[in-house]
C-alpha cells in the first residue's frame, strides 16, 4: 500500500521559502497511473489545490500561487518537493501531498502545520 508522508520546518518567517518533502513509499513516482500534489488547509478554510508533479515531471500549478511554487522531484529517494516563496502569515496551514489517480486523490498524508510568523 502507497503511503506519503511529507517532512519540513514547522515554522517559517516571513519573506522566507517553505521547503516541504513527500516521501512515498509502497509505489513509484513515475508510475504512470499518478500525480503527485500539494494541498494545503488554511486554520478556518478549505482545502487549496497547490500544485502537482506528473510521472515525467509535467508541472501544473494554482493559477493564484504559480508565480512563488516551485515543485521538483527525486526520483531515486521517490520523493518530491514543494517550495513556496516569499511567505506570509496567510501561509500559515496544513500541509498535505496526496497522490491523484485521475479521478480523485486515493491517497494522502497525515499532513504538516507550517507557521509563518516572525
Amino acid at each position: 500500500q502507497v503511503q506519503l508522508q511529507e517532512s519540513g520546518p514547522g515554522l517559517v518567517k516571513p519573506s522566507q521559502t517553505l521547503s516541504l518533502t513527500c516521501t512515498v513509499s509502497g509505489g513509484s513516482i513515475t508510475n504512470t497511473n499518478y500525480g503527485w500534489n500539494w494541498i494545503r488547509q488554511p486554520p478556518g478554510k478549505g482545502l487549496e489545490w497547490i500544485g502537482a508533479i506528473g510521472y515525467s515531471a509535467q508541472l501544473i500549478f494554482n493559477p493564484t500561487l504559480e508565480s512563488r511554487t516551485s515543485i521538483s522531484r527525486d526520483t531515486s529517494k521517490n520523493q518530491f518537493t514543494l517550495q513556496l516563496s516569499s511567505v506570509a502569515p496567510e501561509d500559515t496551514a496544513v500541509y498535505y501531498c496526496a497522490r491523484f489517480n485521475g479521478g480523485g486523490f486515493d491517497n494522502w498524508g497525515q499532513g504538516t502545520q507550517v507557521t509563518v510568523s516572525s
